[in-house]
Order: structure tokens, then C-alpha cells, then sequence
């Protein structure tokens, strides 16, 4: 691929409570369950807006076990990441299907979907970053070797440890301090 040769920057961002709202019921987030639950999260659009122009490729990484556990069809992934692209500027949204179980590589907090979409798209890891809002994307970033964002919402689960070099509540704050680190880091 052409990319390739760019060696270039990207921000890889979890799916479900990064860019769209998660469904949380009992205090665990959830996708939804249709394209027509879908809400990106205020602010989005803007928020990548701002990264796309800065040089930053985006793309979503995103554990879907529901698919392989058979509580969500593929089809109804697909039609959301469909929606997703076309209301936000986003290069490519990759997707794991598997549960832990499987043992797979792609699973956050393993790595795979990270390194292959690097791989894909000539993407430089060491001015890179990742955003998201469970400890297994903070974790799968790490095990990349990129700068990690915490979107702490509060969740009822476990938190990243060790931390995230950034932890926030707001998207915008996520960009704006992503944008500042890597001014320093040119200078």
C-alpha cells in the first residue's frame, strides 16, 4: 500500500464509548444493539476533525464479541461501522469477533488488530496513540508500544494498571492534550 512509505502518525480509537455512546446498564458499557441506537458521542466529528487535519490517520479498533457469542449479528457490526464512517472521518474501522476463549491475537487486550493495521497502513507506533475506555484497549495499546488515553467513565469494572499516560473523562480534552504532546515532541 502506498501508505506505507508515509510512515505515518495515527490515533486508534476504541468504537463503542469513545466515538458512540455505550450503553451501560448496571454499570458495564455495551454496544448498541442496532444502527438506529446508535449516538455519536458530541463532539466527535470535531474532535477527529482536528487530528485528521493535524496529519493523524484514525482508526478504530474495536473488541465485538457479541458476534461470536451470538447475541449480535455481524450484519448489524457492519451496518453500525457503516453509520460511523460515514458521519466521521475515519480510515478503516477493524473488528474482533472473538471472545476470550478463543485465544486469538486480535482481542484487546492483545495487541493484534493494533500492530496488523499498522502493519497495513505504514503507521510510525512511536507517534502514536490510542483512546479508550476499558482497561483492555488501555492495556492492548501499551502491549503496541503507543501513548494511551483512559476515557474514565466511571465504569464498574476494573481500571487500567498501570494507569494510561492520560487519564480524562471528555474526548476533547483526549485530543487537546494529544495535540500538545506531539508539538513537544517535534520541538
Amino acid at each position: 500500500m502506498g501508505d506505507r512509505a508515509l510512515n505515518r502518525p495515527a490515533v486508534f480509537l476504541d468504537r463503542d464509548g469513545v466515538i458512540n455512546e455505550a450503553v451501560v446498564r448496571a454499570g458495564k458499557p455495551y454496544p448498541p444493539a442496532t444502527a438506529a441506537d446508535v449516538r455519536i458521542v458530541p463532539q466527535a466529528k470535531e474532535a477527529l476533525e482536528r487530528l485528521r487535519t493535524e496529519g493523524f490517520l484514525l482508526i478504530v479498533v474495536s473488541n465485538q464479541p457479541d458476534v461470536g457469542r451470538g447475541t449480535q449479528s455481524g450484519g448489524t457490526v457492519e451496518e453500525i461501522n457503516r453509520l460511523l464512517q460515514d458521519a466521521l472521518p475515519l480510515d478503516e474501522i477493524v473488528i474482533c469477533t472473538h471472545d476470550d476463549a478463543d485465544g486469538c491475537a486480535c482481542r484487546k487486550p492483545k495487541p493484534g488488530m493494533i500492530l496488523d493495521a499498522a502493519r497495513e497502513h505504514g503507521v510510525d507506533l512511536t507517534r502514536s496513540f490510542l483512546i479508550g475506555d476499558r482497561w483492555r484497549d488501555i492495556e492492548a495499546g501499551r502491549r503496541a508500544g503507543i501513548t494511551t488515553v483512559f476515557l474514565d467513565f466511571g465504569y464498574d469494572e476494573p481500571r487500567p494498571d498501570p494507569s494510561a499516560n492520560l487519564t480524562t473523562s471528555d474526548l476533547q480534552d483526549a485530543v487537546s492534550w494529544i495535540l500538545k504532546v506531539r508539538t513537544y515532541a517535534r520541538h
